[in-house]
């Protein structure tokens, strides 16, 4: 099954964006737990989203942010897992 077609749902800045504000909230706001991290991040690209596309909101716009909302969240769980120390 090719899925490569989901690359056209996703904007880097709102990756961009969204990764930072999780590493933000991750790192320094200990009252979040991890869980909710994902959700954030799909909420704040939906957000962005609409901000970018106004005032032609549609359900793409709502699609591309919570892609790359969510997008941020496994980007940084893949570069976490490759750098972290093998034991």
């Amino acid at each position: 099954m090719d899925i490569s077609f989901l690359s056209e749902f996703m904007m880097p800045v709102i990756v961009g964006i969204c990764l930072c504000v999780g590493y933000v909230i991750k790192k320094w706001v200990k009252d979040v737990d991890n869980k909710y991290i994902p959700t954030i991040c799909a909420v704040l690209g939906v957000a962005l989203s609409v901000w970018v596309h106004w005032p032609a909101v549609s359900p793409e716009a709502i699609l591309i942010g919570m892609f790359s909302g969510l997008a941020s969240t496994g980007l940084h769980q893949a570069v976490t897992k490759w750098f972290e120390p093998k034991s």
